[in-house]
């Protein structure tokens, strides 16, 4: 734990910490079997990597991994909320937060931190001051120029917020009055101060800026909702004034600080008076927490008993990393990139404009390395994750040294690194040094990318135009001017083009803003660490992924595995260990020849589930990237479903022949049953709106454990929109959401459930659905039961239900509802 690299450095004096360990919660930390253990893992290190570290630089190792870890997950929330932290102070509570707050503060290139002087307890301290809210809330769509109704209302709203305060004693509560405003034809609203239109504009303007980095001064600004809080009650501050007199050290502790043993001071928090300033490195301990002061750090403590921390001397740099792997670098940048993809989402799901980028998450963002090498990625989707650097390696080899540092170029051609369609590529390259040293890429299911039917999905296409607008490869960004005008004339190109160009758009320019997100952060770890050794450590954690899957292989066994599918074609996949190479062979010879319809899965969705299923079975915390797929030869024969020729048709490949994939793969490999074995696609739309959502469903149970009822599950992994936002954005009902009882496989360990979905439309839309699992049941393993089939219904609103096929299109009058009900998951071993 990192409670015992705080005592093995010395940071937790056992003398001075409570003595609440042990059957009677009467015992003191035990430091020699600290010592004992960490010498041990010492020697254990020392026989993979064959470097024998001190004992106190593993526990600074792991020390340093957590307060990256927690670094990176402020960066991500503050990245959300479109704040910069630097220019903020670091609030630290709880009785270890003080440990590592100079630490924290000095990876997120923070100067201060705040230390409340009941910091150790403050949740409960604060709970015990707390007032008593009363809240109020009412949907008010309206233009601003209503402000005077509004005023009215939210008045309403008030009296009875406030008159519940009164009713429990409260005499006059403070109200606090918000509007949520938006622009027109958004659907992010922000709150801002209720007042007089004009300050409410200008409150909104600043949100607006500070949240997605662009005002829009031209579009007209709405109400969307009135809010109101009603507080008070709450107990007074107690008295915690200090006194006047500087601090004065009781004892001299050994500690593990710069890189050295020292012996460094020990104060007492409550002899610390308004005088004191404690410079680092020393430890605070108070009885509900223990603060460590950092090298180049100072403590002050203010009228109020605060402790205030602030860094005096510029943050050294540490000792230049070399580009040889260092188990704690090769953790800590594996973090790090981990966490410039996910800010990179975030970004995107900040300023994306769609229902399926914003809510669903329907998208992907990654690192590659100059190569176009997949190096890092955040937890997004893995069927677009291990295809991408198909994509990146086209825009590489296409413009070559012709790259200039403000481009970028966008695909969705399924020969090029794309998936089908409506996933969208912006792809961007981080100049260093005068050259493209890394390259991103954001990947966006787009709503609508044209073809035959609204959302881009027609059942029964067989040629690639009809699914959409193809764009092979295209500049985007020119020089860091978006060509827009010839952006629009693109997405109005071809038989059917895009119906919303707007919001096509619209989330473009959020993709390119996830992407100088990604940009900027990647310079910040450049100039931390240099150029040199982030390269390096791109092809360290490369290395490091082939090793885990190395490691797999050495407990694999040879395995085929025939999987039939719903339209009568079948996947074939036999594995081939060769373990003294450590290495194996993925073939999937023999699978059907490619599909006259549009069950084809480009030859970068079949290298995205052998990739996906190898990094499962790793076990452990890293990137998903192409290290995992050095040991593998893979196998897969042109003109095959699993590696058509253009100009085949290809929507359902990327979702459904995928599945299908993913589980004949894991059932060659006899580990786990199969998942529903469909992302259960669902669009409807018209020339207004367009909709898309897979929907959940049961995942296979294994040895020793249960599958998981009604969850996205293997190669995509979206959330579904939640009600109230459909039911706004869309002219629709959601009347059931709810897990299919008794659909998972019997077994041993029972397969996960499917889902039940049941929407009624209020205007007239086209439904289309691909949808497999509708006739071939998931399989059981060891002997366990298959998962249900699915099943998808029409309900007419003259009465009549009509059971649909899974590929399927059907024109719905306003009125209709159409239900879905997902297939469960394979069960494991006899009941």
């Amino acid at each position: 734990t990192i409670t015992d690299c705080n005592v093995m450095l010395g940071r937790l004096s056992p003398a001075h910490f409570p003595a609440v360990f042990g059957p009677g919660g009467d015992q003191r930390l035990d430091a020699e079997v600290v010592r004992e253990k960490f010498a041990a893992l010492a020697r254990e290190v020392a026989a993979v990597t064959g470097r024998l570290d001190p004992p106190e630089v593993i526990a600074e190792g792991f020390l340093r991994i957590a307060i990256d870890n927690m670094a990176n997950a402020i960066k991500k929330i503050s990245v959300q909320r479109g704040h910069d932290v630097t220019g903020y102070a670091l609030q630290c509570f709880g009785g270890a937060g003080g440990q590592h707050a100079c630490g924290v503060a000095d990876a997120l290139g923070m100067k201060k931190v705040f230390i409340h002087p009941q910091a150790g307890v403050l949740s409960a301290f604060g709970m015990g001051l707390a007032h008593l809210r009363s809240l109020r809330e009412a949907q008010f769509d309206a233009p601003l120029s209503a402000v005077a109704e509004a005023q009215a209302r939210i008045e309403a709203l008030a009296a009875e917020a406030a008159a519940e305060l009164t009713a429990q004693g409260i005499a006059e509560p403070k109200v606090t009055r918000t509007a949520h405003l938006r622009y027109e034809g958004q659907h992010q609203a922000l709150p801002v101060p209720f007042g007089d239109a004009a300050a409410m504009v200008r409150g909104f303007a600043e949100a607006h800026q500070a949240r997605f980095g662009f005002t829009s001064p031209e579009r007209a600004v709405l109400f969307e909702m009135l809010a109101v809080e009603a507080e008070g009650g709450g107990a007074g501050l107690p008295d915690m004034a200090p006194g006047t007199e500087a601090g004065k050290p009781v004892e001299r502790l050994t500690v593990w600080a710069g890189g050295r043993w020292q012996e460094v001071p020990l104060y007492r928090r409550d002899d610390c008076g308004t005088a004191t300033r404690i410079n680092g490195p020393a430890v605070i301990t108070e009885a509900t927490a223990t603060t460590v002061i950092e090298p180049g750090w100072e403590a002050t403590v203010d009228g109020q008993a605060n402790l205030i921390l602030a860094r005096v001397e510029a943050v050294a740099r540490p000792p230049a990393a070399g580009t040889e792997a260092d188990p704690v670098l090769l953790e800590v940048f594996n973090n790090l990139f981990m966490s410039v993809a996910d800010q990179m989402g975030a970004t995107l799901a900040n300023t994306a404009w769609s229902v399926n980028i914003k809510e669903r998450l329907d998208f992907s963002c990654a690192i590659f390395d100059a190569t176009g090498d997949l190096v890092a990625n955040a937890p997004h989707v893995p069927v677009h994750l291990g295809s991408m650097s198909h994509a990146v390696k086209t825009v590489i080899a296409a413009v070559g040294e012709t790259a200039r540092e403000g481009d970028a170029w966008m695909l969705n051609a399924p020969w090029n690194g794309g998936t089908h369609l409506p996933d969208v590529t912006v792809i961007t390259p981080v100049f260093v040094g005068g050259r493209a040293a890394f390259w991103l890429g954001s990947r966006g299911h787009h709503a609508d990318i044209g073809g035959r039917t609204p959302g881009s999905a027609p059942p029964d296409s067989t040629t690639i135009e009809e699914e959409g607008v193809v764009i092979d490869l295209f500049p985007l960004v020119v020089r860091g001017m978006l060509r827009e005008a010839e952006t629009r004339a693109l997405l109005a190109s071809g038989r059917w083009p895009c119906r919303s160009p707007d919001q096509n758009i619209a989330d473009l320019k959020a993709q390119i803003a996830a992407n100088e997100t990604g940009r900027r952060e990647l310079l910040r770890v450049v100039v931390q660490h240099g150029a040199e050794v982030v390269a390096a450590y791109m092809g360290h954690v490369q290395k490091n992924a082939e090793e885990c899957v190395r490691a797999v292989i050495d407990r694999l066994v040879d395995g085929a595995f025939l999987y039939p599918m719903d339209i009568g074609t079948e996947i074939r996949v036999a594995v081939t260990v060769d373990h003294a190479a450590r290495s194996a062979k993925i073939d999937f010879t023999g699978t059907s020849p490619q599909h006259r319809g549009n069950y084809n899965a480009p030859q970068a969705v079949t290298r995205a589930v052998v990739l996906y299923v190898f990094r499962t079975l790793v076990g452990k915390s890293i990137p998903l990237n192409e290290g995992c797929l050095k040991p593998l030869t893979i196998i897969v024969p042109e003109g095959t479903l699993l590696n058509p020729v253009a100009p085949a048709a290809v929507i359902a490949g990327n979702t459904e022949v995928s599945q299908s994939a993913c589980n004949a793969l894991y059932g060659a490999l006899g580990v786990v049953a199969a998942a529903q074995g469909t992302m259960n696609n669902f669009i409807w739309g018209n020339d207004r709106f367009q909709n898309y959502e897979t929907i959940a469903g049961g995942t296979g149970a294994g040895p020793g454990f249960q599958g998981c009822d009604a969850v996205q599950s293997h190669m995509t992994n979206t959330r579904m929109t939640d009600p109230e936002v459909l039911e706004k954005r869309f002219p629709v009902r959601l009347e059931e959401f709810s897990i299919r009882r008794g659909s998972g496989g019997q077994g041993r360990w029972k397969g996960g459930n499917g889902a039940v979905r049941k929407l009624r439309f209020l205007a007239p839309v086209t439904v289309t659905t691909l949808c497999g699992s509708r006739r071939v049941a998931p399989f059981g393993g060891d002997g366990g039961g298959p998962g249900s089939v699915g099943e998808n219904r029409v309900h007419w609103p003259d009465g009549r239900e009509e059971r649909l096929e899974g590929n399927d299109e059907r024109d719905l009058p306003e009125g209709a509802v159409f239900e879905m009900r997902t297939p469960g998951g394979g069960g494991w071993g006899r009941p």
